[in-house]
């Protein structure tokens, strides 16, 4: 059938494989909120966030009522959240957000990772003066956007920084951003304004950058690949260029 027909072929099975992870990790964003405050999205932001973000990335609505199903049920296993910090090749800063059910297989795994890519895991902490946590909302940008007016609305919210982006399809998205302990009261306004957000996450920025070559980038990415290979992994972030 050609070259052309494996290249699609090909990025098919990418997207496909990219869309089973996201939906295994929202799968378990979903599990810990139902189970820090009740299965109703009406009284639980957590899950109302996780639920809005899942419709980002079409998961199906039946894969999501089984995710909550399953975690309100009693004998439902639990996750712990964990953060791995470490540098991995070129010293370049690594830190990974995680949710497990068996906190020695991943901190063993974690620690592969590292030390077969010639890094290191480092202490819990230790790369606070890099990464700082911020509440991030994206929702598409509507045609009469007035960014300067939308600020000004959204100042009360804890507004720090409103730009617009292009996503994979190339439509334009409004990014806002807001500190890590103003999420709520963001999520809040933007509720009240009738804005539907297609995605609210706490991300990390990183405050300062690493410039490498080509070939120290690819060392690098290869680790990230395959930390987030790894099923109890929800996000991984570097400082790179």
């Amino acid at each position: 059938m050609g070259r052309a027909f494996e290249f699609r072929k090909e990025r098919k099975f990418k997207r496909w494989a990219k869309m089973a992870v996201q939906f295994t990790r929202l799968g378990k964003e979903i599990a810990m909120a139902v189970k820090e405050g009740g299965p109703n999205a009406d009284s639980n932001s957590r899950l109302r966030t996780a639920m809005q973000n899942a419709k980002a990335v079409n998961m199906p609505k039946d894969r999501v009522e089984a995710a909550i199903k399953r975690a309100s049920e009693k004998d439902a296993k639990g996750y712990e959240e964990y953060v791995y910090e470490g540098y991995g090749p070129h010293g370049v800063p690594v830190l990974i957000e995680t949710a497990t059910d068996n906190t020695n297989r991943t901190v063993a795994n974690v620690r592969s990772y590292f030390t077969k890519a010639g890094g290191s895991l480092g202490k819990t902490g230790s790369l606070d003066f890099i990464f700082q946590r911020k509440s991030i909302f994206r929702f598409p940008a509507p045609e009469d956007l007035d960014v300067e007016e939308l600020e000004l609305e959204l100042i009360d919210g804890g507004l720090e920084e409103l730009y617009v982006e292009a996503d994979e399809e190339g439509n334009d998205v409004v990014v806002v951003q807001t500190s890590f302990e103003d999420f709520g009261n963001m999520q809040k306004l933007l509720e009240e304004k009738g804005i539907e957000v297609s995605s609210a996450k706490l991300e990390r920025i990183s405050l300062s950058h690493s410039s490498l070559t080509e070939e120290q980038a690819a060392d690098v990415l290869k680790l990230i690949d395959k930390i987030e290979e790894d099923d109890d992994v929800q996000a991984v972030y570097h400082n790179m260029d």
